[in-house]
């Protein structure tokens, strides 16, 4: 075999080390390393000496060990055998890295398991080329950064998945949020990785990491964005989770036809219509009680809420007169023991703690054991007319209205009895069937 006359690599940049592949040199071969480059000598598995970027002549003035190995006359012209390394000195900035599966971790903000996955990039060079090659490369005849990636991966994403977990966890954040944190994580990675690349010769210039997410197909990660983007809808139009279920419920009644308003305040009240929903959720009631009234034989009484006929001018219950405005509640009351106001529907003064003894029809708040409301003239406990529907003074035995007898008598003897009375005392008929 002839012997080399020149020995030199002119590779691509991305190879970090590249073995000569004919070992037939001689005193006078030339060897030839490029500026980013330095070469390392070999025989017999022992690195014989380091050589710089320049022209070198393999002779015995140059390598005083090579004549001890190979025993050469010094100074003469002979063959020899020998491994010729070049190590590639270059920056490498864009060596890459990424995640091969998505790491299952848990969201500590919203409790639930996503899968996350993240790639970046990270710079190399080699400080040191014999250090390099004596550990990492071996008998491989090519060492390029794929190779690289693969031979640390595990290094990189046994930190990773370690730092990304410790910054959800002590931070309290949200996988979704923790891309405003990419810095700070990827300078710890860096400073993780620094030593363990050091023992093999290699420096680490910069360690990024581009992106932190989570694959487009995760079912809990799209359910968790889903819920995220209609928060943010609610709280720009100004509305509550539970305003939008009694808003689907009553429109769901609403097409109903053979369901009566009386359900579906029924079900507003249970979805939490009461107090303090607002003026929003109480337009939509109303305006689905009245679409609702249109298809149904029946109308409800605004006092009383029982279902009466559509031409019934009175409320069979309540006596309540259709025709009459209806005293409107408003959304704060005055206390008649301090005077202040407070939220209607609250059971007890937020002042002074007094009960609020509310009147059915205005809402206004009266003092204890009054029989009449000083706002509306309702009277509280009253017996309904049986004539004319009118509220009757429970002590009172005609109506004032229509001159009714409130008197309860005896259908048999015609003996006066009293409410809820089982028997007559007179003649012990009985009462109630």
């Amino acid at each position: 075999m002839a012997i080399i006359e020149v020995v030199k690599f002119d590779g691509p940049a991305d190879v970090f080390a590249w073995k000569y592949p004919n070992q037939e040199l001689g005193t006078w071969t030339q060897l030839i390393v490029n500026e980013t480059q330095e070469a390392i000598l070999f025989k017999g598995g022992k690195a014989l000496d380091v050589f710089p970027a320049g022209r070198h002549t393999l002779s015995t003035a140059n390598i005083p060990l090579l004549q001890e190995i190979v025993n050469l006359p010094f100074g003469g012209r002979s063959p020899f055998t020998a491994e010729v390394w070049y190590v590639n000195k270059i920056h490498a900035l864009d060596v890459k890295w990424g995640t091969a599966t998505p790491l299952q971790l848990q969201d500590p903000k919203y409790q639930i398991i996503v899968s996350v996955r993240s790639f970046g990039q990270f710079g190399l060079q080699i400080e040191d080329a014999r250090k390099f090659l004596l550990k990492l490369i071996g008998t491989i005849p090519v060492f390029d950064k794929d190779a690289m990636v693969k031979h640390f991966r595990g290094l990189l994403m046994m930190n990773i998945k370690e730092l990304i977990s410790s910054y959800l966890v002590f931070k309290k954040i949200s996988v979704l949020e923790i891309n405003a944190y990419m810095s700070e994580i990827s300078k710890h990675i860096e400073e993780r990785i620094e030593p363990v690349f050091a023992e093999f010769g290699i420096r680490v210039l910069n360690f990024y990491i581009d992106s932190i997410n989570t694959p487009d197909d995760d079912p809990a990660t799209a359910r968790l964005k889903e819920a995220l983007a209609k928060r943010a809808e609610m709280d720009i139009l100004g509305y509550t989770y539970q305003q939008e279920r009694t808003f689907d419920t009553l429109e769901g009644a609403a097409r109903n036809e053979g369901s009566g308003s009386a359900n579906v305040m029924g079900a507003g009240i249970g979805l939490g219509m009461g107090f303090g929903v607002g003026g929003a959720v109480g337009n939509q009631m109303s305006s689905l009680t009245n679409q609702m009234n249109i298809a149904s034989p029946n109308k409800a009484c605004p006092k009383c809420q029982k279902l009466n006929p559509q031409e019934a001018r009175f409320c069979l219950a309540c006596g309540h007169d259709y025709m009459a405005a209806v005293p409107t509640q408003s959304a704060e009351v005055q206390c008649s023991n301090c005077g202040k106001t407070f939220p209607a529907g609250a059971k007890f003064c937020l002042h002074c703690g007094d009960p609020n003894n509310a009147c059915e029809q205005c809402g206004a708040d009266n003092p204890q054991g009054a029989t009449k409301c000083y706002k509306c003239g309702h009277s509280f406990g009253g017996n309904p007319c049986h004539q004319c529907g009118t509220e009757v003074d429970p002590e009172g035995k005609f109506c004032t209205n229509c001159g009714t007898s409130m008197v309860l008598k005896c259908g048999k003897c015609q003996h006066e009895v009293k409410p809820g009375q089982k028997f007559c005392l007179e003649c012990g008929n009985k009462l109630i069937e």
